[in-house]
């Protein structure tokens, strides 16, 4: 078992090693059909028969055969026909991996543009994103639209599953999300839309739980859709509000039903909407608690605190961070000015 550490560099460093001894023993040959597997095998074997041929002085062994300068011919003759063969098969599939590498650079590219890199800030309020996949792509998705009439919408996704399945599922979601959502968006109407959509066209060992969030930015009302999500945070003024589930993970069951729940932000009001790959890398027990504790204090620095908290040595799934401050107005000269979503 991999030797846990709270310090990143010795965390990496041991997973270098570990992945060096995996590669080592590993069989590179088992993703091949069962007839190239077959001929690759047999290559190796020539060529560990012509080692043995050499060590006693015979092809045939215990009949001395043959010999002289032909013996050793025979045996050089063996063994560059089984580097050929192990040769040639093995680099077809080093080009098959190297292609695949390629596609998925390729989608690691794709996938960066669909998730936002800057957040446009909002009038009063302050947002704030982290995003880290566990692999190249990863099945978190999350997104910031303005709908228009000082309506934004936060929608954030975890697709089950890892890796370029996922990727694919969460880069559906995202297309689905933007094409239904407009002026006149409603959560549960998008969330039942998505769950059809996602029943009929995944498989069935795909889901995805996710959370939907409008926002109404004048008075800071919300109305959102939990998809069986982890519970999103409103914290502040002393207290501490959780967006609880109002519905199955998308993809699961048809028809599904969302229930659309109203909650709201205060001036000052810190909203925290993650994955579970945030509490899965946070040690020790009382994960939601930590994540209250990591929200007191300093608006600014919260993401800094909740960043702190992922242990890389429990890191093992994407981690998404969505974090919106509603910013208390200042009052100059007794007029008051509009709080900076800077």
């Amino acid at each position: 078992m991999l030797l846990r550490t709270r310090n990143p560099t010795i965390h990496k460093a041991a997973v270098s090693v570990v992945r060096v001894f995996r590669y080592a023993f590993n069989d590179w040959t088992r993703e091949m059909d069962s007839t190239r597997r077959f001929v690759t095998m047999a290559g190796v074997v020539l060529q560990g028969y012509a080692f043995y041929a050499l060590w006693t002085r015979s092809l045939v062994w215990p009949v001395m055969w043959p010999s002289g300068p032909v013996l050793y011919v025979s045996i050089w003759l063996l063994y560059m026909l089984g580097y050929w063969i192990t040769n040639v098969l093995l680099t077809s599939e080093f080009v098959r991996k190297t292609q695949l590498e390629s596609d998925l650079i390729a989608a690691q590219q794709i996938q960066r543009t669909l998730q936002p890199d800057e957040i446009e800030q909002l009038s009063c309020y302050r947002l704030e994103s982290y995003y880290r996949p566990l692999r190249s792509v990863g099945g978190d998705y999350f997104d910031v639209i303005d709908l228009g009439g000082n309506r934004t919408l936060f929608a954030l996704a975890d697709v089950s599953g890892k890796g370029m399945p996922a990727a694919l599922v969460s880069s559906n979601i995202q297309a689905l999300v933007r094409s239904i959502a407009d002026t006149k968006l409603d959560v549960a109407t998008l969330a039942h839309r998505l769950n059809q959509h996602l029943v009929r066209y995944t498989p069935r060992n795909r889901f995805a739980t996710a959370i939907f969030i409008l926002l109404a930015q004048d008075s800071g009302e919300l109305m959102y859709v939990n998809a069986g999500h982890n519970r999103p945070i409103i914290c502040g003024s002393g207290s501490t509000t959780f967006l609880e589930p109002t519905g199955l993970p998308l993809g699961l069951f048809a028809p599904g039903e969302y229930d659309a729940r109203a909650a709201k932000m205060h001036p000052g009001d810190l909203l925290l909407v993650y994955t579970d790959g945030l509490t899965d890398s946070i040690s020790g027990d009382g994960p939601e608690s930590r994540l209250r504790e990591a929200l007191t204090g300093e608006p600014k620095s919260s993401l800094a605190n909740l960043e702190r908290l992922i242990d890389p040595a429990l890191n093992e799934d994407d981690v998404t961070i969505l974090l919106v401050q509603r910013t208390v107005p200042e009052v100059r000269d007794g007029i008051m000015l509009s709080g900076s979503g800077g």
